[in-house]
């Protein structure tokens, strides 16, 4: 027999096997030796009130045991035949290589060019950044193998559940090494530390179905015949055939200047930018889970989510990475960029968070209707005037949280898990006004719903811009094609439509069903 059940249980209950084992047995009435296995379907975290509860979907297996997991899909992937019609995916982050796993399944051969390097490579070019305060333009926290996600995180949260099934790009994650965790938290997280591995068993999965991966290539140009793209010219003076699929991520500023160039539509988008706060995780914990002790000994590192209004624009908390640190990711010379991500354990002494506020082209000083590239150059100049206030180094430049609100200098800084180092410096002077007065009043709100929060025991470094793309490259929703240009599918957060890897990876999933659906038209 198979029950399942809803239930509602102490943190030492739910993840103890042993007491959810007893528990499971008294709601289903019978004695625990009958009870041949518990499977967590679903899990997450109700820390609203001052006792904290975890909600629980459970598959409860009586005189009898788990054949396999309830939860776990798994798809077959075949070797395409040698006279598979090709596509090409360009770029290698979530959305490409979901893309290309799904151009398989449904019988195209994808040729994958990526400008940067495998993802075990990348991780040396990352590392320089911090200890040399060198960035390689094409393999650093945006570019290479895995994209920005694979080295900020790789947080699978989404809201975005009308787009496609997150449940299934959270099953081919696990069906490539990712924790069974994963499809169980409300809130699923890989972790920097263990996403290169699922991204490379993704990669051996696309060769061994006769897939193609080009690293260290680099698209400077499409080809387009009697008006549609059918292939791309790359930086090694190679040529590859196909319908394209344009998976490049938010920061290829080379890209969209190639469009321009070629004459493809593409327009300016709003942003978010701001800087990213970072908090003991020990005060973070005793904030949200209401308690001086903190997480105890079974709940996780706490997270936390904000979002108010400020003078007619959103300030909002971005990419929360509980137990994590600050990274530099530039992703070229003369720019200076911070971001977060975490381990899988989540483990370090600090949380931190991006705290942007929302920015509409028409914010832009100097915006004209007309230019698409407006809001990407208030990124290069916002970037480059960090990389200037920092003595043109990685050492960012860091405010005390309170001494931030109240416009003063912090003769000294906290530690930090900042690796390239922090200086003192007025972030409160030299962000642009409209967005530094929105951060100041955006604090206090968040300070007084959440006591504790608001505290120089914080610091907020700069800067943070990258929060998604500068640009839209339009398409039509129904056939997904670009609105000026055949053969074109523009995809995930480089072309302006998602916002994170889940949300990226169903979208490279649409575009390779929109892509097969118009070659066999």
């Amino acid at each position: 027999m198979i029950k399942e059940l809803q239930l509602r249980v102490l943190p030492d209950v739910a993840f103890v096997e042993d007491q959810l084992k007893s528990f499971a047995a008294k709601e289903v009435g019978v004695s625990i030796d009958r009870i041949g296995g518990v499977v967590v379907a679903k899990r997450s975290i109700d820390a609203r009130q001052r006792t904290v509860y975890v909600n629980l979907k459970l598959v409860v297996y009586v005189d009898e045991q788990p054949s396999s997991s309830p939860i776990v899909r798994p798809i077959d992937y075949k070797p395409l035949p040698p006279t598979a019609q090709q596509a090409v995916v360009v770029g290698m982050g979530p959305g490409g290589l979901f893309a290309a796993l799904r151009l398989i399944e449904l019988g195209v051969r994808p040729i994958i060019v990526e400008r940067g390097k495998p993802v075990r490579e990348r991780s040396i070019d990352i590392a320089r950044i911090s200890r040399e305060g060198v960035v390689e333009p094409d393999s650093n926290y945006c570019f290479g193998e895995g994209g920005a996600g694979a080295f900020s995180d790789g947080k699978l949260y989404t809201r975005s559940k009308k787009r496609g099934s997150v449940d299934r790009i959270l099953n081919i994650f696990h069906q490539h090494g990712a924790s069974h965790d994963i499809l169980v938290d409300a809130h699923p997280h890989i972790g920097s530390d263990k996403l290169p591995r699922v991204i490379e068993a993704m990669r051996n999965t696309i060769l061994r179905c006769g897939g193609e991966v080009h690293f260290g290539t680099r698209v400077t140009g499409l080809v387009v015949e009697n008006g549609s793209v059918v292939g791309v010219e790359c930086s090694t003076g190679e040529r590859y055939d196909g319908a394209v699929i344009l998976a490049t991520g938010h920061s290829a500023r080379d890209i969209y200047e190639m469009l321009l160039r070629q004459r493809v539509a593409i327009e300016a988008k709003g942003i978010a930018v701001g800087v990213r706060l970072e908090h003991p995780q020990r005060l973070i914990d005793q904030i949200q889970y209401h308690s001086r002790n903190g997480r105890g000994a079974y709940l996780p590192a706490a997270e936390y989510s904000f979002v108010t209004q400020v003078d007619g624009r959103g300030v909002y908390s971005f990419c929360m990475c509980p137990g994590g640190v600050v990274v530099p990711a530039a992703s070229g010379p003369e720019q200076l960029v911070v971001n977060g991500m975490s381990a899988s354990g989540r483990n370090s002494r600090w949380a931190n968070s991006g705290m942007v506020v929302e920015v509409r082209p028409e914010d832009v000083p100097g915006y004209s209707p007309d230019d698409a590239l407006c809001v990407m150059r208030f990124q290069q100049q916002l970037e480059r005037r960090c990389y200037e206030a920092a003595g043109r180094t990685q050492r960012a430049g860091a405010q005390r949280m309170v001494d931030f609100v109240e416009g003063r200098n912090s003769v000294d800084l906290p530690p930090s898990s900042y690796p390239a180092g922090l200086q003192p410096s007025r972030l409160d002077m030299w962000l642009p006004a409209f967005i530094g007065k929105r951060l100041r009043k955006g604090f206090k709100v968040f300070g007084n719903s959440a006591r504790g929060f608001l505290t120089n025991d914080a610091i907020v470094i700069g800067v943070e811009t990258r929060t998604s793309s500068p640009v839209r490259i339009p398409r039509d929703v129904e056939s997904m094609h670009h609105i000026a240009i055949g053969g074109l599918y523009p995809c995930g957060e480089g072309a302006g439509y998602a916002g994170g890897i889940v949300s990226a990876a169903i979208d490279g999933e649409r575009c390779a069903e929109a892509l097969v659906a118009e070659l066999t038209r």
